[in-house]
């Protein structure tokens, strides 16, 4: 006959149901041996059974599946519950019944994302079993016998049968264990031991010779089952270390609210510890395969501390070096484990092993690889590190332990501290999860930043060349680490050699004191760079230019803004200042000697030139906002400055025509501002004709403000200057025939005379 122990007030609840229940239902004293012999069989919280020979909760006394851990205490007052005859229409849902089914149906199918994670809780659970008799050995709480077998975790595919077996050799469970660990929903046998030997701990520190906690990860104790998302029915067959003698018992359910325990079979062997046999169901034949089981460990428990062995072969054979002291990891161990964690053939560059403990304890591994796969066209890398927790992974290639820009680093984080989302599979503090993502973001700029100073033709020709991209997009998206990132730049200057590169710091070491600024010039390269008219006033005033020669490279400088307090300045702004003559000066004894409106053959006047400015006005005003003089130009006739970025308005043009094309008008530039040099042949020579020839003028305005939006990067197709060139051309070629005709003729008219004056002297 069952019995079972209650107290007093669990004792009066089950006889308020079975008062409240319908006539029919009420028990009939049998023996329930005499039905089933020694199986015991449990409701969770009053759940339907199917088996005609298994009572209703109100009929027998079956251990509720509840939700919460339910230790029965002392002064148990022993209640006898018996079978009721089989009767069908005896089964039926009750309130509590449904409710735990739902919350069981959550837990096995909506709480995890993929179904694999399965394989990772159950590997978890049984590295538990064998943390906590490791701890208990070394203890002396368990008996001496059956210490040769060593701790492991054995893992059996049948294919034959569909089934999938993890067994450990740990602590195993006797029939009290099995109800309150696997019969209740949410309650970590895991934690509890934990709690328990920290109670030890404080009470006696000399009872525990050796450290706990560290090697167990079971935490919310609902991870076994996650069984259930694969099998439609899950044995625990289990012996406990702590009873040597006691046969073992077996634990079944098919997850649909009751559970039975039972001695297990005398033909089914069982040593010290448990084995979880899963049925899987027929769509889910796919994990009694070797090949994919072994794919799982791998990805998942590759770094449990027991050895793992599938169908006898041990699949676990990387160590977590992470875990190791940094000074203890030699090259080759690195060298091996990047590649195990990068799924790539090289050598790492360079490798960031640390341990930290604010602002929890964290424990990392980072690599740099010898080449990235974006610039091969592979698209866009996901994020390389991978988060643990006691050497389980929690999250393959999390986009939140690093910021976006450090996607090209491969490794791995762990962190015992860390807290978790119920299913293990996302981290779950999210302002913590920052600070520890400012904290690594630190360590691997401070890095780069100790590379830098200390070994500067490699990172230079190394990692710069490859991973420059990266610091530049950082730049623009980690505005945390802006100012951090910039000191990891370098560049081309006017003043270097072809492919010499320098510092921001090493270029504001180098300005003179009165420069206020740091100067920078776009150009598709160098050669164009050192041509371009913006450069003729700072090779004058000998002044040092950055030169940037990629988009991404203009957007940095545009979101950098300064540096060390420094002005982050384009030297196509108009706000330049290098010391010297304002715009629109001109010199004293020009301004006396060219008072009146006759043109020099040198300059213009200011009277002239503001002439000269408002005819640009009037002539371009689609096109020209403003016209001014200016000091800055030597040997090129105009500028425009204070335009928008080339760089930027390429990027723009290459997104429109992305989505369906550029159409004509579709990005018109906007209105310039356009700045002369009076001192140019060609101004004075276009102010002498914009009045005896306003056709040729306004052609050779155009041009010259064309010539400007090329100097600049803004004239979007050059084909459209063409027409106007071929006009000029014309013009070019008619003027020299005729003044070649005229010189013939000249010549000719000499040679007439000479010959009729030769005549008359004759």
């Amino acid at each position: 006959m069952a019995h079972r122990q209650l107290t007093s007030s669990v004792a009066a609840r089950a006889a308020a149901r079975i008062a409240s229940t319908p006539r029919r239902c009420i028990t009939i004293k049998r023996s329930f041996s005499s039905v089933v012999p020694s199986v015991q069989y449990y409701n969770f919280c009053g759940g339907e059974s199917n088996d005609p020979n298994r009572s209703s909760f109100h009929d027998r006394g079956r251990r509720p599946f509840s939700t919460a851990a339910q230790d029965v205490p002392e002064n148990k007052q022993e209640i006898e519950f018996q079978a009721a005859r089989p009767d069908k229409n005896a089964f039926q849902h009750t309130s509590s019944n449904s409710e735990t089914r739902q919350l069981l149906d959550i837990v096995t199918h909506s709480l995890y994302t993929d179904k694999e994670v399965f394989l990772r809780e159950l590997v978890s659970n049984a590295s538990d079993a064998l943390e906590k008799l490791r701890h208990m050995q070394v203890s002396g709480e368990v008996p001496a016998s059956d210490e040769d077998i060593p701790l492991e975790i054995r893992i059996t595919t049948d294919e034959a049968s569909n089934t999938l077996t993890v067994t450990d050799t740990g602590m195993g469970m006797n029939r009290d264990d099995l109800m309150s660990n696997l019969g209740t929903i949410a309650r970590s046998g895991s934690k509890a031991f934990v709690k328990e030997m920290q109670m030890k701990e404080t009470l006696g520190p000399e009872n525990t010779p050796d450290p706990f906690g560290s090697g167990i990860i079971g935490k919310f104790g609902v991870g076994f089952y996650s069984g259930f998302m694969v099998a439609d029915k899950v044995d625990v067959r289990s012996k406990s270390a702590m009873d040597t003698e006691a046969n073992p018992l077996v634990w079944e359910s098919e997850g649909t609210g009751t559970f039975s325990i039972a001695p297990l079979a005398e033909d089914i062997r069982q040593d010290r510890g448990t084995s979880v046999v899963l049925h899987l169901r027929d769509d889910m034949a796919k994990y009694s395969d070797e090949s994919s089981i072994e794919t799982i460990l791998k990805k998942y428990s590759n770094f449990v501390g027991f050895p793992i062995f599938l169908n006898g072969k041990r699949v676990n054979t990387i160590d977590a070096i992470w875990l190791h002291d940094p000074k203890e990891v030699d090259d080759e161990k690195h060298a091996a484990f990047y590649k195990y964690v990068s799924s790539m053939y090289d050598d790492p560059l360079s490798h960031i092993h640390f341990r930290m403990d604010a602002p929890i304890d964290i424990k990392a591994l980072f690599y740099i690889p010898s080449f990235h796969q974006e610039k091969y066209g592979m698209g866009r890398m996901d994020p390389g590190v991978s988060l643990y927790c006691k050497k389980i992974l929690i999250e393959s290639k999390s986009p939140d332990i690093l910021p976006d820009w450090c996607r090209f680093i491969k490794g791995v984080v762990d962190s015992e501290d860390l807290p978790l989302s119920v299913s293990r599979e996302k981290p779950q503090d999210t302002a913590l999860i920052g600070k520890m993502r400012r904290a690594l973001t630190k360590k691997i700029i401070g890095h780069l930043s100790k590379m830098m100073k200390k070994d500067t033709d490699k990172y230079k020709e190394e990692f710069y060349r490859e991973y420059s991209f990266f610091l530049k997009e950082g730049i623009c998206q980690d505005h945390e680490s802006q100012q951090a990132l910039s000191k990891l730049l370098y560049f081309e200057t006017s003043k270097g050699m072809n492919g010499e590169m320098i510092s921001l710091e090493e270029y504001v070491s180098r300005c003179s004191p009165e420069q206020k600024d740091i100067y920078y010039l776009y150009a598709p390269g160098r050669e164009l760079a050192l041509q371009s008219p913006y450069m003729e006033v700072f090779t004058k005033n000998n002044r040092e230019v950055l030169f940037i020669y990629s988009p991404i490279d203009d957007f940095v400088m545009t979101n950098l803004k300064e540096f060390e307090g420094r002005q982050l300045k384009n030297v196509d702004s108009s706000d330049i200042d290098l010391g010297d003559m304002k715009d629109g000066d001109v010199k004293d004894d020009e301004k006396s000697s060219e008072s009146n409106n006759n043109v020099s053959a040198t300059s213009l006047n200011q009277t002239q030139s503001d002439e000269l400015c408002a005819w640009f006005k009037t002539n371009l005003s689609l096109k020209v906002s403003e016209c001014k003089t200016t000091n800055r130009l030597s040997s090129s006739p105009a500028v425009i400055t204070g335009n928008e970025s080339a760089a930027y308005r390429r990027i723009m043009r290459m997104v429109e025509t992305s989505e369906g094309g550029v159409e004509a008008g579709a990005m018109p530039l906007p209105k310039q501002t356009v700045e002369i040099n009076p001192n140019h042949e060609i101004i004075v020579g276009l102010y002498s004709i914009k009045d005896s020839d306003p056709d040729l003028a306004k052609v050779i305005g155009e041009q010259i403000f064309d010539n400007c939006l090329t100097a600049a990067g803004l004239l979007d197709d050059g084909r459209s200057m063409l027409p106007r060139l071929n006009d000029l051309l014309l013009c070019i070629v008619k003027s020299s025939v005729d003044n070649s005709t005229e010189n013939t003729e000249n010549t000719d008219d000499k040679s007439k005379e000479t010959i009729d004056k030769k005549d008359s002297d004759t």
